[in-house]
C-alpha cells in the first residue's frame, strides 16, 4: 500500500482515526428518536492530511488505489470523495477557512456490510481537521457534523447512531444512547460473552436501498399516531390501528426500543441473546429488511453451541450478522458456521474477531 509520502512527496501534518461499529440492539430506532446499543470494533479508518501549495484538494484512497482532485465549487463524482467534500462543507459552514489539502485515507473496515465505514471516514476526517485547524469541537459536535455531511452530500437520510458510535464508543463496551437527548452510558458486555461478526457475502448500499423508504414510513406512522416520533409509543399493541405496512414498521421500532431498554439493565448473556433473536425476527418480519442469506446465516449461528443469540446488524438488505458468543469461542464458532453457510457456494467471511493474517 502506498504511503502519504509516496503519493504527495512530503509528510502529513495532522492525522486521526475512527473505528467502525457493530450494533447489538436498536436497529432502525435512531432516526425515530429511540434507543440504540452499539459497540466499536477494532477495524478503523485513518485520515492523514497536510495543506498544499495549490488551489485544489487532492485525495488518495489507499484501499481503492484511487486519486481524485476537486475544488469546493463542485462535489466530486466518486462516492468516497462525496463524504470528504461533505465534511469540508460542514466545517466551512461554521465560518472556518479551510486551506487546500492533500488528504490520504486508509481503512480496514469492510465497505457495504453495515459496519459504518462511511461514518468512520467522516469522523476521522473531521477529527483530522480538528487537529489541523485547532477546532473547538467536542465528540458529539463531530458526530453531528458527520451526520449532516452524509445526509446533505451522500444522499443517505441517516440517523445519528453510526456517527455517535464511531465518535464515542469503545471496543469491548456497549454504548447505550438515547437518540433524542443524546444521554449515553458505557456498559460492559454481558458477563462471559464476546462478539462475533460474519459477512454474509452480500453487499448492500444504503442510498440505493429501501432505507429512505423505511424512514418515510416511520414518519407517516408517527403522524397517524399523533406523536413526535415512534419513540413516544410505549407498547407495540398501540400500533395495531395503523394500516399496513405502517403497523408492522411501527411495531418493530416500538418493540426494538423496549428490547434496548431491557438490555440496558444488567442481564445474563442468555437473556441478552434472546433479545437479539427477537430483534432479528422483528427485522425480518415486521421491518422487512432482511434477505434469505442473512436469515440462513443467523439461523446457522443460532443453532451453534456457545451462541447466545444472533441477528443481522446494520440497515439490512445484505451485509453482516452479529452474534453474542461464549467468551473465547467466537472464532471457532465463526469458522464452523462459515463451513455450513459457504458449502452452497456463498462467500461469507469472518470479520470480528479479526481473521488471522
Amino acid at each position: 500500500m502506498k504511503t502519504f509520502t509516496a503519493i504527495f512527496g512530503t509528510h502529513p501534518t495532522a492525522s486521526a482515526e475512527a473505528p467502525g461499529r457493530v450494533n447489538l440492539l436498536g436497529e432502525h430506532t435512531d432516526y425515530n428518536d429511540g434507543y440504540v446499543l452499539p459497540t466499536a470494533i477494532r477495524q478503523s479508518t485513518h485520515v492523514l492530511l497536510r495543506p498544499n501549495e495549490g488551489n485544489i484538494f487532492r485525495v488518495y484512497a489507499a484501499n481503492l488505489n484511487q486519486f481524485i482532485e476537486f475544488n469546493m465549487a463542485g462535489m466530486p463524482e466518486e462516492h468516497f470523495g462525496q463524504y470528504i467534500y461533505g465534511c469540508l462543507k460542514q466545517v466551512e459552514a461554521l465560518g472556518i477557512d479551510v486551506p487546500k489539502l492533500d488528504i490520504y485515507i486508509a481503512s480496514n473496515i469492510p465497505i457495504g456490510l453495515g459496519l459504518s465505514s462511511s461514518a468512520a471516514l467522516e469522523v476521522a476526517m473531521l477529527r483530522a481537521l480538528r487537529v489541523l485547524l485547532s477546532l473547538p469541537l467536542d465528540d458529539v459536535q463531530i458526530a453531528r457534523l458527520a451526520q449532516r455531511a452524509e445526509i446533505d452530500y451522500a444522499g443517505v437520510h441517516c440517523g445519528l447512531m453510526d456517527q455517535m458510535a464511531s465518535s464515542l464508543a469503545d471496543v469491548g463496551q456497549m454504548l447505550f444512547l438515547d437518540m433524542r437527548t443524546l444521554d449515553r452510558r458505557k456498559l460492559p458486555l454481558p458477563a462471559g460473552s464476546e462478539i462475533l461478526v460474519l459477512d454474509s457475502g452480500v453487499m448492500r448500499t444504503l442510498a440505493g436501498s429501501q432505507y429512505n423508504e423505511r424512514r418515510a414510513e416511520c414518519e407517516a406512522a408517527a403522524r397517524l399516531l399523533g406523536v413526535a416520533a415512534l419513540r413516544d409509543v410505549p407498547e407495540p399493541s398501540l400500533t395495531e390501528s395503523l394500516p399496513e405496512p405502517l403497523c408492522r414498521r411501527a411495531r418493530h421500532v416500538v418493540s426494538e426500543n423496549n428490547r434496548v431498554l431491557r438490555a440496558r439493565e444488567p442481564i445474563s448473556a442468555d437473556k441478552f441473546g434472546q433479545l437479539m433473536n427477537a430483534s432479528h425476527d422483528s427485522l425480518r418480519d415486521d421491518y422487512e429488511v432482511s434477505i434469505p442469506e442473512l436469515d440462513e446465516l443467523v439461523a446457522i449461528l443460532q443453532r451453534q453451541s456457545g451462541v447466545y443469540g444472533a441477528r443481522l446488524t446494520g440497515a439490512g438488505f445484505g451485509g453482516a450478522c452479529v452474534a453474542l458468543c461464549e467468551q473465547g469461542a467466537a472464532r471457532h464458532i465463526g469458522l464452523e458456521t462459515l463451513k455450513l453457510y459457504n458449502r452452497s457456494g456463498r462467500n461469507g467471511c469472518l470479520l470480528v474477531p479479526e481473521p488471522s493474517r
